[in-house]
């Protein structure tokens, strides 16, 4: 039980030992070489001849259709590897040399454009390539190991599956495999691939002055992290980085926080027992967010500009009047999205506005669902509503929307809609240093990294901050997670 005896305690909970994921990953690895270096040297002919022909193992036991599907796979990678992987491959060390230009052609008689180089394409399918060439390896010793494995079953006088069986094995028992077949190649191809790329442009010169296919850019290896991380007279990517970097992490923890209390405690007024017109209040909340996220900023960006509606109506009650006697103002209206402070505030009392009635809908779905008899016992044992909320209440939700919690956060950090649409056309920075760098003291790491590919092509600087973004995310999910999971929180609440 949850709550015990007098006073609020949380019970223990129990222990499990887990296997450590990295070590039982490379432990996969090293067992998966294993296996291949005794099916090399312990293989028939057969085995040591799939070595060169992929399918010459499989047919010799009888397996004809995967032993030709196989074959043609295999003859597929040479063809793509020999006519258009070697090629880009052999250029990804100078990502291309020659510029385009325009060059006189005898024949025609005409000044035509070169066959020039191009540093992107060289770069996306030389990654492409190269990727594609190690899958390609890894399969190779998959089928040489399951040959192996074959052999072993024949020599032992098991039944060794018809190809039939085993496509009927993919589509039964072993389902699963090919159910997450289709979801992991759409992450290697749309999240891993593009991932990989990024990281490669930040090793390089790609930015407005050296753009393809008119120019090409090279490798110029730390170069862009060593402009990240100092700062100069011409240099201020330094600068800039740990200002919007410190305002990011501190917006992502207001945003995050602000909007989960805000709606556990909407969701407790509501669903309190004095609370009359329950159903009305839901829907008027439901209704605000019924409206698509990017109109409404952009109503409130007007709302709250130096001659709208909120300045009108602090004018006219003596608001504006008091900011000024007061000093927090030095204008005749509210800077709210003009004034770096002002601005920041702004930003985060709208994200409560928007963000708050999602919270509440989820927070009403879990408060349904806490058992009575948790609550109950604290009532016998004479607790009050606010030891049962701090003891019962918040421990469960933690316990039900932790992983929610850390999504939000991480999408916070990530958060452009807000930042970009609010302050878009309206704020113009008065730090020359950030403004050098096409830096606003109200961004975000996201919000920069558009400002200087969408302002400067600054691809090299953006692909360096969208490394910073994904290690940032990273360590705090991966920290977050192992958190949540570590002992079985679980029994707590049985």
């Amino acid at each position: 039980m949850l709550w015990k005896g007098k006073g609020a305690c949380m019970s223990k909970s129990i222990e499990k030992k887990k296997t450590n994921p990295v070590a039982g990953f490379f432990s996969a690895i090293g067992t998966f070489f294993k296996e291949f270096g005794e099916a090399v040297a312990g293989g028939d002919g057969a085995v040591k001849a799939s070595l060169i022909v992929a399918g010459a193992g499989y047919l010799k036991r009888k397996q004809i259709i995967k032993g030709i599907l196989v074959t043609l796979l295999e003859i597929a990678v040479i063809l793509y590897t020999v006519m258009i992987g070697i090629p880009y491959i052999g250029k990804l060390h100078t990502l291309g040399t020659v510029e385009r230009a325009m060059v006189y052609n005898p024949t025609t008689m005409k000044n035509e454009v070169n066959d020039y180089d191009n540093s992107l394409l060289i770069l996306l399918f030389g990654v492409i390539s190269l990727s594609f060439l190690v899958v390609a390896i890894l399969l190779w010793m998959a089928n040489v190991r399951n040959t192996y494995r074959l052999q072993k079953r024949a020599e032992a006088g098991k039944h060794v599956n018809t190809f039939k069986e085993d496509l009927n094995a993919m589509l039964n028992d072993k389902f699963h495999f090919t159910l997450l077949a289709f979801p992991v190649l759409g992450v290697i191809i749309f999240n891993v691939m593009p991932l990989v790329v990024m990281i490669c442009i930040a090793f390089t010169n790609y930015d407005q002055n050296h753009m393809p296919p008119a120019q090409l850019f090279g490798w110029v290896g730390l170069a862009n992290f060593k402009s990240l991380f100092q700062t100069s007279l011409t240099v201020t990517f330094g600068y800039t980085f740990w200002r919007i970097l410190a305002w990011t992490l501190i917006w992502a923890v207001l945003a995050t926080f602000t909007t989960y209390f805000g709606g556990i405690i909407l969701a407790l007024l509501i669903n309190n027992k004095l609370t009359k017109f329950k159903k009305m209040w839901r829907t008027l909340f439901v209704a605000s967010i019924s409206v698509p996220q990017f109109v409404t900023l952009l109503l409130l960006r007007n709302f709250f500009a130096n001659n709208g509606i909120a300045n009108t109506f602090c004018a006219n009650i003596g608001i504006t009047g008091l900011f000024q006697k007061l000093g927090w103002i030095s204008t005749n209206y509210i800077p709210f999205l003009t004034d770096p402070v002002w601005a920041k505030i702004t930003i985060v009392v709208i994200n409560i506005w928007v963000g708050i009635p999602y919270l509440m809908l989820i927070a009403t779905g879990v408060l349904m669902n806490i058992p009575e008899e948790l609550k109950e016992s604290a009532k016998i044992d004479g607790a009050n509503a606010f030891q049962i909320f701090k003891s019962i209440t918040m421990p469960y939700m933690f316990f039900i929307t932790g992983p929610y919690l850390v999504t939000q956060f991480t999408a916070n950090i990530n958060n452009f809609n807000v930042i970009y649409l609010l302050t878009q056309d309206v704020y113009t920075t008065t730090d020359q240093k950030l403004a050098a760098s096409s830096g606003k003291e109200i961004d975000l790491l996201v919000t920069w990294l558009y400002r200087l590919t969408s302002e400067q092509y600054n691809y090299k600087m953006a692909s360096v901050i969208g490394i910073c973004v994904f290690i940032v995310c990273a360590v705090i999910t991966l920290f977050a997670f192992n958190f949540l999971i570590k002992g079985d929180k679980e029994e707590t609440f049985q």
